[in-house]
Order: C-alpha cells, then structure tokens, then sequence
C-alpha cells in the first residue's frame, strides 16, 4: 500500500493506541531520572533534618502530660464563656494556666501575638496578670471584646434583658429585617427561612442598648455555622448537599442542620447560665473583677509589634498560624459576612495574616521594618530550610506540587516568623518565658520540622531553647500525602524559648 501525504496527516490527528517502545522506554527513563532526583534531595533534606536534631536531641522531650485536649479546644468545651463560640483553633485555657503555674509566672503583663479568641488573654486576667493581646481577624476581634463587655460592662439589668430574649423571642414579633451581608463564599448558606429569621433577628436588637445589642450578636455569631449548610474544614468550606451547590462524587452531608429558634435560644440562655453561675466568673456580680486587664490590639502583628516597647512582657504565650494551608478568611467566611466584612476587606485580610496559605503574596519585611535584617539573616543561615525550600521549587518546575503557591507559602511563613520571633526577643524582659504551639508539616513528601527550625532561628535572634516538649500521639500526614509517600506521623509541640 502507498502512503499518501493525507495518509500520513491522518494517522497523525489519530495515531494508532499503541505507544512507540523506544518513546515509551524513554518515559520510563525519564521518570526515573526524576525519580532519582527527587528521591536525592530528600535523602539531603533527611540528613539536614537529623543534624539539626542531633544539636536539639536534650531539648527534645516526650510530654504524656500534653493530650491534644488540653492544645486544643477540646478542653475548653465544658468551661464556661470558653465554650460560646467553638474557635477551633484555640488552645485551652488548662494549657495557659498549667504554664503560668509550672513557669511561675503570677504578676506582671503577658503577651499573645496572635490572640485568636483571646483564650491566653482571659486565662491570664483570672490569675491576675495583665494582657495585650494582637489580633488581625475580626471574628477574634468580636469574641474578645464581647467577653470584655460582659465581664467589665455587663449590669444585672442587661442581663435580665438578655435572658428574656431567650424566652420571649423577641424577633418573632419584629416587623423589621435587617438584610445579612453576603460574600460571594456565603451566597445560599442558609435555608430561605433561616436567613429570613436572622434578618428579623438582626432588626430586633436594634431596640436594646449597644451592650445588649454587642452580646445578642455575638450570640448570632457562635451559631452561624450550625444553622447553615457549611462546616468548616481546614482550607474550605464544605458544603452540604441540600444547599443545591455542586459538589464532587460524593456528596456531604453534615447531620443535623440546627433550627435557628432552638439553636440561639440555646446560645442566649447558655450565656446568660455561665453569668449567674459559671465557675469561670465566679459570682460575676458579686465580686470585683480580677486585678488582670486585657489590652486588645487590632491588626497583623508584623504591624504593631514594632512599635511596643522593649523589655515589657514578662512572658509570651501563643499559637501562630500553623504552616498548614489554612485560609481562616475562607473557614471563617460565615462570621466576616455577619460582620459586614465586603470582598476588598476579605482580600486586604488574606494579604496581611501571616503566610499560611497558598493565596498570600510575599511580603516586603524590611518595607514594614528596615531593623528585620538579623531576622531575615537567620532564616537565610538555616540549612535545613533552605534545602526544603530548594526543593519546593524543583518539584513546581517539574509540576508536581497540587499548587504552585506552595514554596512561596513556606518561605513566607518561616521568614515572616523569623521577624515576629525577633519582636519578641525584643519586647520581653531578660530571662522571660516565651511559649509557643504549633505543628510540624509536610509538603511532597518532605517533612517540614516547623519545631527545630523557629527554635533554631530563636536561638540565632536572643533566644536560648528550655525544650520542645512533645505530645505523645503525633497527626498523620494529608491522605494525598500518604497516598503517595506513605504515613508519616508528625510531630505537635509546645515549644519553650527562654529570653538570653
């Protein structure tokens, strides 16, 4: 048969199923060239990661006393006020005050640069110690200002108006709605008379002063998440299926989805409950309020911490960000949407936390502070970091990172750190404690140790490392991961930095 040059096009648009030996041979060469390459680097990144445990190999201590209740929220579930609003990301307050008892610490001012719902901060006034506390997230924001409402503002007037809005419903009456802001992420996130219920809810309170008003939205904002069709989950929102979204191959069903009466007549008398007779406060309105005052500092840490004095803290206490991909602008888009936070705002927020997720753009440090140098030295001088990082950036070259903001993400977090740490260093007296939460990460197939890496910094930037105490049960890699590079069970710490 004589090929003819149309012959010849066409078995080019359409070539035959099989695959040429010699090309499918050279695909396998090549993969294990990559392989190799691959597997090459991480062998350095293993043995970087075994010196630098080697130099922390006394500082490193298995702690059973650490469950991941007590780093967790988990521990704070049963303890009034502590309970209103589930911020995941807390630690507990039994962890604050095991430290402040085991370190000694009983006067004096504390700090948390990243104050979250202000779990460190309130524990720290019940024991009679002063706190500042720095906070970029609003959500945060509303949580601790409410409980400093309630605590310092709070009359037994109010809090017979609050207990009767459990009981008589006010907005079932209301003729007013106010309409609850959307995000874009939010559109559709509760049942129609859900949404309408809220709205009434929200034109309701507008008839109580502005303390009443502060706790009744607080209240809105513990339930957001029950009454809708979402659950938080790490990077995302998920979404039930009933909310008539897309969803994958398998859809999610997240149980029961609260009726918006019942869940905040719930909330509004469970507040009102732990006023009266919860051990957290004690007799609230029987007693003076502890001598410890909270201090609320709104905005990103990189900000404001220049510009506190030195040598003030007596200690530091917190839980940053974990290097883990987490947008909080995302998981907590319900909240900023209630709180009247518009698109600009979600994205100016997403820009100015600390580099934990793969949207962040990179920060110019010495822009924020031209005094940074030392710190940006000390991340540029930690080897085993700068191999991780190399290797990020071969594995995006090659397309084998899920996404392409991963290396930036990395290098932001340790180098954003690397300041903050610094700050620190800055800000606390000479022999202070400073405590820190956080996880260890993994990123194609490369164990990220989060625990020796700051610490090493923090020894380069006026630290010396006490320990890094270890929980006894590690967490498991993503499934992705463990799919492709098996299970490797990661370290959860607190580590123990002391001020030279």
């Amino acid at each position: 048969m004589k090929l003819t040059s149309t012959h010849i096009q066409d078995n080019m648009l359409f070539p035959l199923s099989k695959t040429s030996p010699d090309l499918l041979d050279m695909d396998v060469e090549n993969q294990e060239q990559d392989s190799a390459v691959q597997q090459a680097k991480l062998a350095v990144i293993d043995d970087l990661d075994r010196k630098l445990a080697q130099h922390f190999h006394k500082k490193i201590k298995l702690q059973p006393a650490l469950t991941r209740q007590l780093v967790s929220f988990q521990a704070n579930k049963p303890r009034p006020a502590y309970r209103w609003y589930k911020y995941k990301e807390a630690f507990s307050a039994s962890l604050m005050e095991i430290l402040l008892s085991q370190y000694g610490i009983t006067s004096g001012k504390v700090l948390d640069p990243f104050a979250g719902s202000g779990t460190a901060l309130f524990a720290a006034k019940e024991a009679g110690i002063d706190a500042d506390g720095i906070e970029l997230l609003p959500v945060g924001q509303q949580i601790i200002l409410t409980r400093n409402c309630l605590e310092r503002e709070f009359t037994r007037g109010d809090l017979a108006t609050l207990k009767c809005w459990g009981v008589e419903r006010h907005w079932q009456q209301s003729k007013v709605r106010m309409p609850l802001s959307t995000l874009r992420i939010t559109s559709g996130a509760y049942p129609k008379q859900t949404l309408e219920l809220i709205e009434q809810y929200m034109g309701a309170w507008h008839n109580e002063n502005a303390r009443v008003q502060a706790v009744l939205r607080f209240a809105l904002l513990c339930i957001l998440e029950s009454i809708s069709f979402t659950r938080k989950d790490g990077q995302y929102l998920r979404w039930d299926y009933r909310s008539g979204r897309r969803h994958g191959a398998k859809p999610f069903n997240k149980g029961e989805i609260l009726d918006f009466d019942k869940a905040i007549c719930a909330k509004i008398n469970e507040i009102g409950h732990d006023l009266e007779t919860g051990a957290e406060f004690g007799e609230l309105f029987s007693r003076k309020v502890s001598p410890g005052n909270i201090r609320l500092l709104d905005g990103s840490c990189l900000d404001i911490m220049p510009t506190l004095p030195e040598n003030s803290y007596d200690a530091v206490v917190t839980s940053p960000p974990y290097c883990n991909r987490y947008d909080y602008t995302r998981t907590y888009a319900l909240e900023l949407a209630l709180l009247g936070i518009g698109e600009e705002g979600i994205s100016k927020l997403r820009q100015e936390m600390l580099s934990c997720t793969v949207e962040n753009r990179a920060k110019d440090l010495l822009a924020i502070n031209p005094k940074w140098t030392n710190a940006i030295a000390a991340a540029d001088s930690q080897e085993l970091l700068q191999a991780i990082l190399s290797y990020l950036e071969e594995e995006k070259a090659q397309n084998r990172l899920n996404n392409n903001g991963i290396p930036r993400m990395v290098r932001g977090y340790f180098y954003e750190m690397a300041c903050i740490i610094g700050e620190c260093a800055r800000v606390l007296k000479p022999y202070a404690p400073l405590f820190m939460v956080n996880d260890n990460v993994r990123y194609a197939g490369a164990s990220v140790s989060v625990d020796m890496i700051l610490s090493n910094i923090a020894e380069h930037l006026g630290f010396f490392v006490e320990n890094i105490l270890v929980l006894p049960n590690g967490k498991g890699n993503s499934s992705q991961q463990m799919g492709k590079h098996g299970r490797d069970q990661l370290r959860k710490c607190v580590y123990v930095w002391r001020k030279r």
